[in-house]
C-alpha cells in the first residue's frame, strides 16, 4: 500500500520569526510526523495540533488543542492527553529544531474523521509545555502556525 502524505508550512505568528515545515506520512497503520523549525528562540517550545485549520488572528483562529476523546491535557502516552499534545521541540542556539514522532492514533484522510490530522493546524508556542496546566500546558503565545493539508 502506498504512503499517504500531508504537510503544514509553518508561518510566523505574534510578531515572531518562526518558520518551518511539518510533514506527516501515513504508512502501515501509523503516521510519522517530522517537524523542522527555524527562527525560534532557543530552548524547549511546545508543539500542538489545534482543532481548526485557521492560523488567522495570530493563530487564535485554530481554537484549542485537538481533543476528540475529551481527555485532560497531559504528556503524550502518559495517562490522559489530547491527540494534539505532541510535546516539546528543542530549539538550538541557531534557532533551529527537529522533532520526529510516530503514532497509530492519527490518520491522514479527508479531514472529516475524528482522528484525521488533515484540516487542523500545527502550532508552535513561545514556551515549553509543562504537561500539567489545564487546558494548554502553560505553553504561552502562538508563535508559529501552519494548516495541515493533504499532498499528492
Amino acid at each position: 500500500m502506498a504512503s499517504v502524505k500531508a504537510e503544514a508550512i509553518i508561518a510566523p505568528q505574534s510578531g515572531s520569526s518562526v518558520t518551518g515545515t511539518a510533514t506527516f506520512v501515513g504508512e502501515n497503520g501509523k503516521v510519522t510526523l517530522t517537524l523542522n523549525i527555524a527562527g525560534a528562540v532557543p530552548g524547549e517550545r511546545a508543539v500542538h495540533i489545534h482543532e481548526m485549520g485557521d492560523c488567522s488572528m495570530d493563530g487564535m483562529g485554530a481554537m484549542g488543542h485537538w481533543n476528540p476523546d475529551m481527555q485532560d491535557h497531559g504528556k503524550w502516552g502518559v495517562g490522559e492527553f489530547h491527540l494534539g499534545d505532541i510535546g516539546n521541540i528543542t530549539i538550538g542556539s541557531d534557532g533551529k529544531g527537529t522533532l520526529t514522532m510516530s503514532t497509530d492514533l492519527w490518520s491522514i484522510g479527508d479531514g472529516s474523521g475524528w482522528f484525521h490530522v488533515v484540516g487542523r493546524a500545527l502550532m508552535v508556542h513561545a514556551e515549553a509545555d509543562d504537561f500539567v496546566t489545564q487546558p494548554t500546558g502553560n505553553a504561552g503565545a502562538r508563535v508559529g502556525c501552519g494548516v495541515i493539508t493533504k499532498v499528492p
